[in-house]
C-alpha cells in the first residue's frame, strides 16, 4: 500500500486539545463526560494497538472510512460499555459522491474486532436501516469471530446480523470488503453480500489452518487454505486486489456502477464518447482473426471486443480469476449502465461448463433484481460434454442458468459474434427465451451442429464416397490415391454445409434474429436499441411467484 500514509492519529479527530478542563458546575461536568464519550471510539484500542495493527500493513478502521469519503462520517451507535460491549464495530452513514451510504468496520485495535451480542445488535440495525431507506451497504470485515468471553451472546450477534442481512438481500446492493485474518461467522456472515473483494495476504473461512491441523491432520498454510487465490477460483470473491487500498478504491468504482436499491436505476453518466463512431479496431479484431491460417476456428479474447463497444473503452470485470471461458462485466454504452455476459473463446473455446454456467447464473440475476440492462454476445459451440462434468451436475447448473435467463426482466439484447450452436443457441437469451433484440454479424454461424453437422446433413452424400474409397481400393487403385479422392470430396461437402447452413441466412428468414450488424458499427447498433428499450423500461422491484430453484 505505498499510496498509503499510516499515522497513530485518527483522520476524522478534532486537532483541539482533548485535556480535561477544570469543571464548576454539574452541566460542566455532563459535557465533559458527552465530549470524552464522543471521543472514544474515534481512540479505537490506542496508540499501541494503533501501531500494531500498522505494523501488519493494515489500515485502522478510520484510515479505511477515510478512504471512502472526504466528508465527515456520520457514526451511529457509539457503544462503549465497560467490557467494550459494541465497542469494537463501527457503524455510519457516508456521503460518498453525493450518495448516502451505510457502511460497518471492524475496529481490529479493539478485541481484534470480535462480535457480542451489543455490537451484533447494532449491525443489524444499521442493516435495517440501510433496507428501510433504500441505500447500498458497504462492509469493512476484520475481526477475529464472536468474542469468546462474551459465551452465546458472540453467536447471538451473528445470528442477528445473518438475519438482517438475508432481509436485505435483493433490497439494496452490499459490498463486503474482507480484511486481516476471518473465520467462521467472520466469513460467512459477508458472502451473504452481493460482492466479496479480498486483498493478498488476508484469510477467511470456516476454521483456520490450526483447526485443519488438529483435526485433520493436515499441514496447510493460511493462503492455500483461504487466501484469495482459492476464494478468486472458486467464486466464493468476486474480485482481488493487492491490498487494502485497491480494495478499498475498487470498491468506490464498483458502486458507480451500482443502483441504490431495486426500485432504482443505475446511475447514469453523461459520455464525451460518440454512440454513433465507426469502431475501426474492431474491424481489424475480426479481420486479423477470421483472415488466420485458422479461419473462423481462430479464438480470441472477447474482453478486447467489450472494450471497443464500451464508453471511453472502460469496463468492470466481476469475477476475472474464475472461469473465463464467460466474461462477466460491468460497462456503459452511451451513459447506461450495462452488464455483459460474453462467451470468451480464447479459453477453452467459450464452452459453458459447470463453473461458467455458475458465473453466468449469479451475474444475471444481479442485474435482474437491480435493473441493470444485459447484453450478451455470444461465441460459443455448447455446453462442455464429458463425464467430468455430467458427474459434477452440468445438466442442473446448465439448467439454473437458462432459469436466470428466462427469468430477465430487464432490457436485454443479444449479438451472436460467431459460433451459436445447439443448446447453446437455444438457451442463450434467443428471442424464444424472451431476448428484445436479437442481431448477428456476417460472420455468425447458427446451426443445430458445427462441423460434425455435415455428418447428419449430407449421409447419403458420405456413404456414397466411403463406398466409392472401397471399391477403388478393391479395384487396384493405390490406398494414398484413393484417400486423397476421397478426402477432396468430404471437403466440398464441408465447405458446401458451411457455405449453406453455417451462417445467419436461415435464422435471418425465420426471424430468429432481427438483423445483421456490420463489423464497426456495433457500439452504434446496440445504443440505439439499448437507449429505446430503455426509455420504455420502469424500474422497480421484482414481483410475482418465487421460483423454486434460484
Amino acid at each position: 500500500m505505498s499510496e498509503q500514509a499510516y499515522s497513530i492519529d485518527n483522520p476524522f479527530q478534532s486537532s483541539e486539545s482533548s485535556e480535561s478542563q477544570p469543571v464548576s458546575s454539574i452541566y460542566d461536568d455532563a459535557n465533559a463526560m458527552g465530549k470524552e464519550l464522543l471521543e472514544k471510539p474515534l481512540q479505537g484500542g490506542g496508540t499501541d494497538r494503533i501501531l500494531v495493527q500498522h505494523s501488519k500493513g493494515r489500515m485502522t478502521v478510520w484510515e479505511r472510512i477515510k478512504v471512502l469519503t472526504n466528508s465527515e462520517p456520520n457514526i451511529l451507535y457509539q457503544n462503549w460499555g465497560k467490557n467494550l460491549d459494541g465497542a469494537s464495530l463501527i457503524t455510519g452513514i457516508l456521503n460518498i459522491n453525493g450518495r448516502d451510504v451505510a457502511i460497518y468496520g471492524h475496529d481490529f485495535t479493539l478485541r481484534a474486532g470480535s462480535m457480542d451480542a451489543t455490537n451484533g445488535n447494532k449491525l443489524a440495525r444499521l442493516i435495517y436501516m440501510a433496507g428501510e431507506h433504500g441505500i447500498p451497504l458497504i462492509g469493512m470485515n476484520d475481526s477475529a469471530g464472536a468474542y469468546v468471553p462474551a459465551g452465546v451472546g458472540g453467536l447471538d450477534g451473528y445470528s442477528e446480523a445473518f438475519t438482517a442481512l438475508r432481509k436485505i438481500s435483493g433490497v439494496v446492493p452490499s459490498l463486503m470488503l474482507m480484511f486481516g485474518f476471518n473465520a467462521g461467522g467472520g466469513a460467512y456472515l459477508p458472502r451473504q453480500g452481493s460482492f466479496m473483494i479480498q486483498p493478498e495476504n488476508t484469510f477467511f473461512g470456516l476454521t483456520g489452518p490450526g483447526v485443519v491441523k488438529s483435526v485433520l491432520g493436515e499441514d496447510i498454510s493460511a493462503d492455500d487454505l483461504g487466501g484469495p487465490k482459492v476464494h478468486g477460483q472458486s467464486g466464493v470473491v468476486d474480485l482481488v486486489t493487492n491490498d487494502e487500498l485497491g480494495a478499498l478504491r475498487t470498491a468506490l468504482r464498483l458502486l458507480s456502477y451500482l443502483p441504490d436499491n431495486s426500485s432504482s436505476a443505475a446511475p447514469f453518466h453523461p459520455t464525451s464518447d460518440p454512440t454513433d463512431r465507426f469502431i475501426y479496431e474492431e474491424e481489424i479484431l475480426f479481420k486479423k482473426t477470421f483472415n488466420s491460417p485458422t479461419g473462423m476456428n481462430t479464438p480470441f479474447d472477447i474482453t478486447l471486443y467489450i472494450q471497443n463497444i464500451c464508453d471511453h473503452g472502460q469496463y468492470f470485470e466481476i469475477q476475472p480469476q474464475r472461469s473465463r471461458n464467460l466474461v462477466t462485466a460491468f460497462g456503459r454504452l452511451g451513459g447506461h449502465v450495462v452488464g455483459f455476459v460474453a462467451n470468451n473463446s480464447a479459453v477453452s473455446s467459450g464452452q459453458i461448463d459447470i463453473g461458467a454456467a455458475r458465473k453466468g447464473t449469479r451475474f444475471i440475476r444481479f442485474c435482474n433484481v437491480y435493473n441493470i440492462p444485459l447484453i450478451f454476445l455470444e461465441d460459443t459451440t455448447g455446453f462442455l460434454p464429458g463425464k467430468e462434468q455430467e458427474q459434477n451436475g452440468i445438466v442442473l447448473e446448465g439448467r439454473k442458468l437458462l432459469d436466470a435467463i428466462i427469468d430477465i426482466r430487464t432490457p436485454r439484447l443479444t449479438l451472436i459474434i460467431r459460433n451459436a450452436f445447439g443448446g447453446a443457441y437455444a438457451s442463450f437469451n434467443s428471442y424464444h427465451t424472451g431476448a428484445d433484440m436479437v442481431f448477428a454479424l456476417p460472420t455468425a454461424r447458427i446451426a443445430v451442429m458445427g462441423p460434425a453437422g455435415k455428418d447428419y446433413v449430407y449421409k447419403d452424400e458420405i456413404t456414397a464416397i466411403q463406398k466409392e474409397y472401397k471399391e477403388n481400393l478393391k479395384n487396384g487403385v493405390p490406398e494414398k490415391d484413393a484417400a486423397a479422392t476421397r478426402d477432396k470430396k468430404l471437403q466440398v461437402l464441408s465447405q458446401k454445409y458451411e457455405k449453406e447452413l453455417m451462417n445467419p441466412k436461415e435464422a435471418l428468414s425465420l426471424g430468429s434474429v432481427s438483423r445483421i450488424v456490420l463489423p464497426g458499427t456495433t457500439r452504434n447498433i446496440l445504443f440505439k436499441n439499448l437507449d429505446y428499450l430503455i426509455r420504455h423500461y420502469k424500474p422497480g422491484p421484482m414481483s410475482g411467484p418465487q421460483r423454486e430453484f434460484e
